[in-house]
């Protein structure tokens, strides 16, 4: 075998080493559902996975799958590290608890994001709060749009390559219902309600929410499970724009790279600036209806509005 020869086959033989030896990420990308620039999972999905595989320099490989996973891609979860989850509640889920349960256990890092840290109770109670250690739930949580000022958790990798605090406008969900053992959730981010960043009070609104004001909610936990898995839950991504924002998406970026069994670089994930263009790709299509152009994020414009007035009505507790 000449010299050439046997080179080349030795480059192959460690590309194909370097391959194996990514890490593998698996996005789960809900069905359309809000309206356009809301609840837009694909194209989130997409723009993560992107930065991944594109951007950060990470040996990583990320997919993204649809809801109808289980019957086209289900091989593809088997292979994953960390498998990330962002649509309507439990919709992409497609009724797969058990086995989502059985990667769980073979300590794959399982996320949820938004709408999906909302499973029904009895899901939220045998499965989903026992891998990433808190849910939302109906008569407890709510659902407000309000500019947070987001605090990350300087002790934990996720912080890495962020400041101390960074502020977005976005559906925050708060008051979660976490696990028995409170000490093992970690606070991951967290905010502090007013009504002062309170933009829009909408249907989960009650006293659960009111009594929260002025305290500290968290809007991002994480888990070490006894499996050796990782889990992690987030409750921003309502808003498809904010994934524009560097810091808000590098704070997501660390945690899906942290929850997969990764080390996050000192400076953070890295990843490049989203166009106002690029924010526009991959956009769901609603027949019938021409999608309107998403603009860059203005958190400050938002935080020039007036507050929303509140329904005291919806505030008064049972007694």
């Amino acid at each position: 075998m000449n010299r050439i020869v046997r080179s080349m086959m030795m480059a192959g033989t460690l590309t194909l080493g370097a391959m194996a030896a990514d890490k593998q990420i698996v996005f789960i990308a809900g069905d359309r559902s809000h309206g356009s620039g809301e609840h837009e999972f694909n194209a989130g999905c997409l723009l993560l996975a992107k930065a991944l595989n594109e951007q950060s320099g990470l040996g990583v490989h990320a997919t993204v799958v649809r809801s109808d996973w289980p019957t086209k891609d289900r091989s593809v979860l088997e292979k994953a590290d960390g498998v990330v989850i962002y649509c309507d509640a439990s919709s992409a889920i497609s009724g797969e608890w058990e086995y989502l349960d059985g990667l769980a256990q073979q300590g794959k890092g399982l996320m949820f994001m938004h709408y999906a840290v909302h499973p029904a109770k009895p899901d939220a109670d045998r499965w989903q709060r026992h891998w990433v250690g808190a849910t939302m739930e109906d008569n407890y949580s709510v659902n407000p749009h309000w500019v947070a000022k987001l605090q990350v958790d300087e002790d934990h990798p996720i912080a890495r390559g962020l400041p101390k605090d960074f502020e977005a406008f976005d559906e925050f969900y708060y008051n979660m219902r976490f696990q028995e053992d409170r000490e093992k959730v970690m606070d991951l981010v967290t905010a502090v309600p007013s009504r002062e960043r309170m933009r829009r009070y909408i249907n989960m609104w009650d006293w659960h929410g009111a009594e929260g004001m002025g305290k500290e909610q968290t809007l991002m936990w994480g888990v070490q499970r006894d499996d050796g898995g990782r889990g992690v839950g987030f409750v921003g991504g309502h808003y498809h724009k904010n994934w524009a924002l560097d810091r808000f998406r590098t704070v997501v970026l660390n945690a899906i790279v942290w929850v997969s069994g990764m080390d996050v670089p000192e400076g953070g994930v890295k990843s490049l600036p989203v166009s106002e263009d690029q924010l526009n790709e991959n956009l769901d299509i609603y027949p019938g209806q021409e999608n309107p152009r998403l603009s860059l994020p203005d958190v400050a414009e938002v935080l020039a509005q007036d507050p929303a007035p509140i329904p005291t009505d919806r505030e008064k507790k049972p007694e």
